[in-house]
């Protein structure tokens, strides 16, 4: 890795990057057809707002996995929270025709699994003989 693939905050430089994994609310097969198009730009706009950036992602037919930056502002909790809730309620405006007043179905279950994405454990040991 070097220094220029970093990205660069007011007093960091950073490169934190998560695989997520969640599942839809009883792990249904609703993620076929409509739906699936319709959530792979509605994930990388909301994203986007929060300058996390979604590197890549499949959505199978009962889960989502996503490979995303996130900023060290931010947290994996405040930003999955973010991208279910508003993905949910876009799904619910777009396909049950609610428009206003609305908090959003339960598309998502509760909770993700998430793991860090970082630098090989041997180049770390390699790095500590020395």
């Amino acid at each position: 890795m070097t220094t220029s693939s970093y990205k660069s905050l007011t007093h960091s430089k950073w490169d934190c990057k998560y695989h997520i994994v969640f599942i839809p609310k009883g792990r249904k097969k609703v993620l076929y057809g409509k739906i699936r198009k319709f959530l792979g730009p509605v994930f990388h706009e909301r994203a986007s707002l929060r300058g996390v950036s979604v590197i890549e992602g499949h959505m199978v037919k009962d889960h989502v996995h996503m490979l995303i930056t996130i900023p060290p502002k931010y947290s994996v909790a405040e930003v999955v929270g973010c991208l279910k809730g508003k993905s949910a309620i876009a799904v619910a405006r777009q396909f049950s025709g609610r428009q206003r007043n609305f908090n959003g179905e339960k598309l998502w279950a509760r909770g993700y699994a998430v793991s860090t994405v970082g630098f090989e454990e041997a180049q770390i040991d390699r790095k500590s003989v020395v």
